[in-house]
């Protein structure tokens, strides 16, 4: 039924204005705003919708991956554009916040929103 449908996912967050920076000028994403929300245009064709909430709840999973061909190198280029990655009991992270134990190596951050998301080396 929806085998060519162009699906695409979304999530919610409590400032759109804050988001769009965070996901245009911090990620680098491109980030479109209409009708009060925005689309990412990820490389290969994806999109997400981000849409505002007033009683947004962050999510407590990761909501999005990035893959990175360097995970070192994009985790302190992150970090120096004022990313903080974060902290998960049990995950072996390294002084970095990356978790190495099970491939592919992976970092989290959040969003301005508190939505959690994920560089992954890939």
């Amino acid at each position: 039924m929806f085998r060519n449908s162009h699906a695409f996912s979304g999530f919610s967050t409590n400032d759109i204005a804050k988001a769009k920076k965070f996901y245009g000028e911090t990620l680098g994403v491109d980030v479109s705003e209409e009708n009060g929300m925005l689309t990412l245009r990820l490389a290969g064709g994806g999109r997400v919708l981000i849409y505002p909430k007033d009683n947004h709840e962050p999510a407590t999973f990761t909501i999005l991956n990035f893959p990175a061909a360097n995970i070192e190198e994009t985790v302190d280029a992150l970090t120096a554009a004022g990313v903080e990655f974060e902290r998960y009991d049990g995950m072996g992270q390294d002084e970095r916040g990356i978790a190495r134990e099970y491939p592919p190596a992976i970092a989290w951050f959040k969003d301005p929103a508190g939505n959690i998301l994920a560089v992954l080396e890939g």
